[in-house]
């Protein structure tokens, strides 16, 4: 890095930037695509028929969630891809934009039902509780069994993620449906349908903006949820033969693999060469950072470096007239 470096080490398991992408959970993505995009067409009609807001609401949630899983797919086909010589840690970021996408489409949709429950509240229009049934109940089980298949891959694979929230949105979507329908039978209150869907929308933005600040931290390269850098600068000066311990960046790659770079100083004596595979299989072991760059500078030079970038952020900071 420059003309200091006295020691400078990549570590990592195999020193591989390739991160597994699972084709098992491609595989059950793919499932659960060809049935969200079927019931999507079966649900617009049934909503069309009946007039029921619940499940036209509900198709475009699926409408949506079938893009989504598309692009998640695509996603999967990319990531796949080998690192070149441009783009040296792959193509796994695809997978955080596919994730963000799939937040932003289920929040989009979201105000997209508020707003049409607000029209349909403000001038009810009639429901045919029948049709309306039957189709949500065919969707309730579609979902089920597309919320099981989901469930049995791995909860680090944002994609797989966002797939499962979508279709649990459905879900409740479906029990929204099912519960207006009966309802609007029993009683024959309209008002219940364009409620529900306010009801379903407003449970699935929790999970939809929890999707979103995920992604967003990952490709805004914060430090991992968790891992407080000073304490694991602190930590790295307890190993043997280091000084001290600075400059550590931290940032995730992608859903389980974690980045860092570190400079540290070493004491007299210390075994320089020896120093970076210690410092990076120190913050493996007690962070679970995969890959670790470190830098090893000159005695007494990291330490002089702080103390000027301090000044120099009082002096920014502290003497404003």
């Amino acid at each position: 890095m420059n003309d200091k470096t006295a020691g400078h080490d990549h570590s990592g398991p195999g020193h591989s930037h390739a991160v597994s992408v699972s084709s098992a959970n491609a595989r059950r993505i793919l499932i659960v695509f060809v049935m969200t995009t079927a019931y999507a067409c079966i649900q617009a009609i049934g909503g069309a028929v009946s007039g029921s807001l619940a499940l036209i609401a509900d198709a475009g949630h699926m409408a949506s969630d079938s893009a989504a899983l598309l692009l998640a797919l695509i996603a999967y086909r990319v990531a796949a891809r080998a690192p070149d010589s441009q783009r040296t840690y792959g193509f796994h970021r695809v997978r955080v934009l596919a994730a963000l996408a799939n937040g932003v489409a289920l929040l989009l949709l979201v105000i997209w039902i508020a707003w049409e429950a607000y029209r349909r509240l403000n001038s009810p229009t009639e429901i045919l509780a029948g049709p309306m049934l039957v189709v949500a109940v065919i969707g309730l089980v579609v979902n089920i069994v597309g919320a099981l298949i989901l469930s049995r891959g791995g909860s680090s694979d944002s994609n797989l993620r966002g797939a499962l929230i979508h279709v649990m949105g459905d879900l409740l979507g479906s029990v929204g449906a099912i519960a207006a329908a009966i309802g609007i039978m029993l009683t024959g209150w309209s008002f219940l349908d364009p409620l529900l869907s306010v009801l379903v929308a407003v449970l699935v933005v929790k999970s939809a903006w929890s999707l979103v600040a995920d992604s967003l931290r990952v490709l805004l390269q914060a430090v991992p949820q968790g891992l407080e850098i000073r304490a694991a600068e602190r930590d790295v000066t307890q190993v043997p033969g280091v000084a001290e311990a600075g400059h550590f960046h931290a940032w995730t790659l992608t859903d389980d693999s974690i980045v860092a770079t570190i400079h540290v100083t070493p004491l007299a004596g210390a075994d320089t060469l020896a120093l970076p595979a210690q410092v990076a299989a120190r913050l493996r072991e007690r962070y679970a950072i995969d890959h670790v760059t470190v830098q090893v500078d000159p005695p007494g030079s990291l330490g002089a470096h702080d103390a000027e970038s301090e000044h120099e952020h009082e002096h920014e900071h502290g003497h404003h007239h």
